[in-house]
């Protein structure tokens, strides 16, 4: 009986640490703000681990101190003397109220104060203090839909990418973000903390990042059936590589007006998660989505979507839908 229960913890053990492994492995790892590249990201790990740290010393002493009392006190064998007259100790009051202001006092000024301001999405002192008086930071229109991204280069002809992100390392990238239907969470754990895109309404963020390399982007917040599928690898190459990839996406015979951008906001789930480029997109595109969103514009949801996915799924792939 013994050796079976031992036996049985041992497997699920085993299973734990497997998913704690294979977990870096899947689309969505909750292990990747732990490995910040970008300065952003950098920064809000920073923060975070100065906030988880100043809280274990607190747990970790008051469990010391339990231990202690416990020991130290316990009927019959503890070393403590009972005083049936003690009623109040100057230095238990400094322990119990100074510990916590100052615990307060010092999260309030490290990371309340220069946290908020250093990460702030619609101006990261972390990023714009560091920047050259002439630099050359990149301009990104992004526009969630059900349930692709579009991102759109305005500096660059208005060439534009779906469900991809091409920056250059080095650079800060200005975002600009908002969505033709639900709430969702533009996110690339890595490179950029977490922030709402809205319908109707423009949000901002900015990203820097150093080390070239391949970061997985999601949507962080569930917007409906295709939420599993609405993700964009971001590519962070040379300034020389992304000057070369602007040029042929540039030259890409493919555009968006308006009109097809109907066509491409209308509900999709892009299981093959397929990347057109579009060469050229209508200038002011992005302000023409949210007014005619705030105007009421909806791109409906077919009801056979979500009654029988799979159905829907196998009629999708026959459309040839880039």
């Amino acid at each position: 009986m013994f050796y079976k229960k031992w036996s049985r913890m041992g497997r699920y053990a085993a299973l734990l640490s497997s998913m704690f492994f294979l977990s870096g492995c899947a689309r969505h790892s909750p292990w990747w703000i732990f490995d910040p590249k970008g300065v952003g990201a950098r920064a809000s790990y920073n923060y975070m681990m100065i906030d988880v740290a100043v809280m274990l010393g607190i747990v970790g002493l008051t469990a010391i101190m339990i231990v202690w009392f416990m020991v130290r006190y316990r009927k019959g064998g503890g070393t403590g003397k009972y005083d049936g007259k003690w009623s109040h100790s100057m230095t238990i009051e400094i322990f119990t109220w100074g510990i916590p202001i100052a615990a307060v006092a010092f999260l309030s000024w490290a990371v309340a104060i220069n946290g908020s301001f250093a990460v702030n999405p619609y101006n990261p002192t972390v990023i714009t203090k560091t920047m050259k008086p002439k630099g050359d930071p990149i301009d990104v229109d992004v526009i969630a839909t059900d349930w692709q991204w579009l991102f759109i280069y305005p500096q660059f002809h208005h060439m534009a990418v779906a469900n991809e992100l091409v920056v250059p390392a080095h650079t800060p990238v200005f975002f600009k973000l908002t969505s033709t239907a639900v709430t969702t969470d533009f996110f690339v754990p890595q490179l950029v903390g977490m922030i709402d895109v809205m319908p109707g309404m423009r949000t901002k963020d900015v990203l820097e990042a150093n080390p070239l390399g391949t970061y997985q982007g999601i949507a962080a917040d569930y917007c409906g059936a295709g939420t599993s599928w609405m993700l964009f690898k971001t590519k962070v190459v040379s300034m020389s590589d992304f000057k070369r990839w602007a040029q042929t996406t540039e030259s890409q015979p493919r555009t968006m007006n308006y009109h097809q951008f109907n066509t491409f906001a209308n509900p999709y789930i892009n299981v093959h998660f397929k990347t057109p480029t579009y060469g050229h997109v209508e200038p002011g595109l992005f302000n023409h989505v949210i007014l005619e969103v705030m105007n009421g514009k909806k791109w409906p949801l077919p009801m056979f979507m979500t009654e029988n996915m799979y159905a829907y799924l196998q009629k999708q792939a026959k459309e040839h839908r880039a």
